[in-house]
């Protein structure tokens, strides 16, 4: 909930933001916009380097092993995707505090944040990997995976879970850095894995034809490498966000807050990623030609929309700081302007897919089959044409998120899943198809009107706190103007 901030001025806690935080960004002052994409900048490339490197992967795959062996690692897609989404949420959650007591400039309890965070990430990581090793095989056949692929697809997702500890560990350590501004060292990392991991990927794919294994290997060794970086940075050139002595004795408050939020946010990304795994089932059920059409139009829609995500993302630590700092104003304008940049954004990759969506598809697939192509290039260009709904929802949810309202952008998205789960049942079996495609653009449109109404809650708090200020400030401004006529 929106409120007046109270927090000790930095002075007292005997760290100067002027020396020891040059590193870090403030999105607390300067223009609107260019601090809004300054800092998204760099998650968007870094989102779009990820994506890039699916493509690629997917490529390999398809090249050296076959379409069957990419229609396997499609399908455990949505997995990977949950468990991915699942620890950037909860660790992205953790770093809404941390966003908070950097922008009041309150480093100590910014640091027993830090640590908190990363105890209970640790936690996560252990619970999340035998989970999910435990049931993976019992999921696949919820999910009715083809059984011509079941094998393949089985033998790829368990080795990839068993590298959750690496995308934890540069998870952590990027949503940490990215709480206190600095998303471009997250971007350097990820590039460096994603160019190892292209090359591992043909060393051990092609030259070792180690087929679906050495990509999964290849795959979790740069997921490490990226990691390992991004954590050093953060401990050799970050050391006023390293916790000392003290620091490490998390109060109970704390941890119940960073669950909060940190469960708000893995949770929304979860009941995302159930969702789709849920609709996978449906698009399963229509062939491995269907499964293979969605997956590569699926790999480019998600491609398209990384810029709109992106900008979303970094509402929240932009709407977090802001809050910290008390600068109402600027989180009203700030939204506005970060609206206008995604229904931009919208237009120009609308536009692109449908002009450049043939040639991609057939790239990705290295497939000439009619049927496939079309099948991919019908539901991109109907589902890309909806991102004048999908990107307003994005800066939406991540901004409430930033603002502390957790209910309404965890609510949207349980309204996703069930939606998701009314089309597997009822909509997708009638319809074929044409239903899958459909589904989604449907649902954005629903949970976007009920995002705007958490933001219209959300803006009359903030006009509330921001009237609560400047009667502050003007009481400040009388006295000190009455001790000045005194003396």
């Amino acid at each position: 909930m929106v409120q007046e901030q109270e927090f000790r001025d930095s002075s007292h806690i005997g760290l100067s933001r002027k020396s020891k935080c040059y590193s870090m960004r403030e999105l607390t002052k300067g223009s609107l916009a260019k601090a809004i994409m300054t800092f998204a900048l760099p998650i968007i490339f870094g989102n779009l380097l990820q994506q890039l490197y699916n493509l690629a992967d997917g490529k390999i795959v398809s090249t050296y092993v076959g379409t069957q062996a990419f229609a396997a690692v499609g399908a455990t897609a949505v997995i990977a995707n949950l468990i991915i989404g699942f620890v950037n949420g909860v660790t992205q959650g953790f770093g809404i505090p941390i966003s908070r007591c950097f922008g009041a400039g309150d480093y100590k309890n910014m640091r027993r944040y830090v640590a908190g965070s990363f105890i209970m990430t640790v936690a996560m990581t252990l619970i999340l990997t035998v989970g999910a090793l435990l049931g993976i095989e019992g999921l696949l056949h919820i999910l009715d995976t083809p059984a011509d692929i079941m094998e393949e697809a089985l033998q790829y997702i368990r080795i990839i879970i068993m590298g959750t500890a690496f995308i934890s560990l540069y998870n952590y350590s990027a949503n940490t850095l990215r709480a206190v501004g600095e998303s471009r060292i997250p971007l350097l990392c990820l590039a460096v894995a994603v160019i190892l991991n292209i090359f591992l990927d043909i060393l051990f794919v092609h030259t070792f034809s180690m087929g679906l294994r050495g990509a999964a290997h290849a795959t979790n060794i740069a997921q490490c490498i990226a990691g390992v970086l991004c954590m050093a940075y953060l401990l050799f050139r970050f050391r006023e966000l390293v916790p000392k002595g003290q620091e490490w004795q998390v109060q109970r408050r704390k941890y119940q807050e960073m669950t909060v939020f940190g469960i708000s946010l893995g949770m929304m990304s979860c009941f995302v990623s159930i969702g789709t795994v849920i609709f996978q089932t449906a698009v399963n059920r229509l062939g491995t030609k269907i499964v293979t059409a969605h997956i590569a139009a699926r790999r480019i829609e998600e491609l398209t929309n990384v810029p709109m995500l992106c900008t979303g993302m970094a509402m929240t630590t932009y709407a977090s700081q802001n809050l910290g700092a008390g600068e109402y104003d600027r989180i009203k304008k700030g939204i506005q302007q970060a609206v206008v940049i995604v229904l931009v954004q919208g237009v120009i990759f609308t536009t692109f897919c449908w002009i450049f969506g043939h040639p991609l598809i057939r790239w990705i697939t290295s497939s000439n089959d009619t049927y496939i192509l079309d099948t991919a290039y019908r539901y991109l260009t109907r589902n890309t044409s909806f991102y004048f709904v999908l990107g307003p929802l994005f800066v939406l949810r991540c901004s409430l998120q930033g603002l502390e309202h957790k209910v309404i952008p965890v609510a949207s998205s349980i309204l996703e899943l069930v939606l998701k789960i009314v089309s597997t049942i009822w909509i997708v079996p009638v319809l074929g198809y044409t239903g899958v495609i459909y589904t989604e653009p449907i649902i954005w449109i629903f949970m976007t009107l009920m995002l705007i109404g958490g933001y219209v809650r959300a803006l009359k708090q903030i006009n509330e706190a921001e009237h609560i200020k400047s009667a502050r400030n003007a009481k400040a401004e009388n006295e000190k103007i009455n001790v000045d006529n005194r003396l």
